[in-house]
């Protein structure tokens, strides 16, 4: 049995390395709609996706402020 697929919209700031690196990691897949990018894949990976492209953003955003 398959797995349930969920969508989820891109949050703002997420550069296109850190989306390359997110794609590569999990198990998720980028999909372009008319309301923009968002990833397709299961609650879980794109709860795991979603804290990594998080934690990414955090960590360009402390190295700036330095």
């Amino acid at each position: 049995m398959d797995a349930e697929e969920y969508e989820m919209r891109l949050p703002n700031g997420v550069g296109e390395q850190v989306l390359a690196h997110t794609i590569d990691k999990f198990e998720v897949k980028l999909k372009q709609t008319e309301y923009g990018p968002k990833l397709i894949g299961t609650k879980e990976e794109l709860e795991k996706a979603k804290d990594f492209m998080t934690d990414s953003i955090k960590k360009r955003l402390k190295e700036l402020e330095n």
